[in-house]
């Protein structure tokens, strides 16, 4: 997974992101959320609150672009070696199809196999 981000110094920010294999999606992938959401790893400062404009693209070249919100910050010195960023939740009607597809990609079970970024 890579973070590319496109605009800096404003509170709402977009960023780039591919997600080439269905481990890596896993990883990162947070059902729990109302609106699903992603685990997204970055070297850039947020804060719970922020705005993000992402633009994701999944294992099947499949992009898609949507507004999400900062919902979990990992910090830099985090326990237990945890990978450092935000998990973003998700918005709209686009949201609606990511968590659709993600859900296809990954099985309909909300069981998790395997680490996690998050919980």
């Amino acid at each position: 997974m890579t973070d590319h981000p496109n605009e800096s110094g404003s509170r709402a920010r977009t960023v780039s992101v591919s997600i080439n294999d269905a481990r890596t999606l896993r990883a990162a992938y947070m059902p729990f959320l109302k609106n699903m959401g992603l685990f997204i790893p970055t070297t850039k400062e947020y804060e719970m609150g922020d705005e993000i404009f992402l633009v994701l693209k999944l294992i099947d070249d499949e992009q898609f672009a949507l507004a999400g919100t900062v919902v979990w910050v990992t910090p830099a010195d985090a326990q237990s070696s945890r990978t450092r960023g935000v998990g973003v939740e998700f918005k709209g009607p686009e949201g609606k199809r990511l968590q659709e597809r993600v859900t296809v990609l990954l099985g309909d079970s909300d069981t998790q196999h395997g680490a996690t970024h998050t919980l």
